[in-house]
């Protein structure tokens, strides 16, 4: 197994509308300070906030499936297919860009979320219509037990079934002295980000613990099936995990620039 822990300054930043809108990108472009711009078909993944009201005017996108997650405030969404939405805590909405679409959006002070892009096989993306797509947090699937909670946002008890990338994403809180335990196959990565509490630790059977704090991009492989053991330290964890295909069977595009 490896784990690699990605501190702040090994994250991407950039600002938006003057920098009413900050983002942390743990996966950014080329030239924006990310140390990982890809993992997979992962292919970008911000955590903006924004402390005044702000937005960003109509821009274009084409072939990448984009994820945008609420986490508090609100935030608006317009695009040229005729979509007007509102992004809450909990929700996600998914643009699959296809052959191409414009969308702006606007946030209230407070807003907090992630936007994360997938990429498809772009050949065959970029010859289906582009869609627009809302999903409540009321319809998808939550567990709790022994101190654990996950809600299973794509893959297995999400509603999101029409994504074409292969990707699996979870909101785990995790209470102080609990463990999340999550199976990962061999060509399979897990990223994780750290958005509260004081931190955690990685707990690897017969070696020393690996510890994370606040803020902290975690990138996971391994060579065998693996149980991987998260443990909050000192008080509850919030981290959000993100799994896919170390490699794909298909052509991905090169963002190097």
């Amino acid at each position: 197994m490896n784990i690699q822990i990605l501190g702040p300054e090994q994250q991407g930043k950039e600002e938006f509308d003057g920098g009413k809108i900050m983002a942390q990108k743990p996966i950014g472009f080329s030239g924006q300070g990310a140390v990982t711009v890809r993992l997979g078909p992962l292919f970008y993944w911000a955590w903006g906030k924004a402390e005044s009201a702000g937005g960003i005017g109509f821009h274009p996108h084409q072939g990448f499936e984009i994820l945008s997650y609420g986490i508090s405030g609100q935030g608006f969404h317009r695009d040229t297919l005729g979509t007007e939405s509102i992004l809450q805590p909990g929700d996600i909405q998914l643009m699959q860009a296809g052959s191409g679409m414009h969308h702006a959006e606007s946030v209230e002070a407070g807003f907090e979320s992630f936007q994360i892009w997938l990429e498809p096989f772009l050949n065959e993306a970029v010859r289906r219509e582009p869609t627009y797509s809302l999903f409540k947090h009321a319809e998808f699937t939550q567990t709790e037990q022994d101190g654990v909670k996950v809600k299973f946002i794509l893959g297995e008890g999400s509603p999101v079934n029409q994504l074409v990338a292969d990707a699996r994403m979870f909101d785990v809180e995790v209470e102080a002295g609990a463990t999340y335990v999550h199976r990962l196959l061999p060509n399979r990565t897990l990223g994780g980000l750290s958005i509260r509490g004081n931190g955690g630790s990685f707990i690897i059977p017969g070696q020393e613990s690996i510890q994370f704090v606040n803020k902290d991009f975690a990138i996971v492989k391994t060579d065998q099936e693996e149980d991987i053991n998260i443990q909050a330290v000192g008080e509850t964890l919030r981290i959000i995990l993100i799994e896919v295909p170390t490699e794909v069977d298909y052509p991905l595009y090169n963002k190097a620039r």
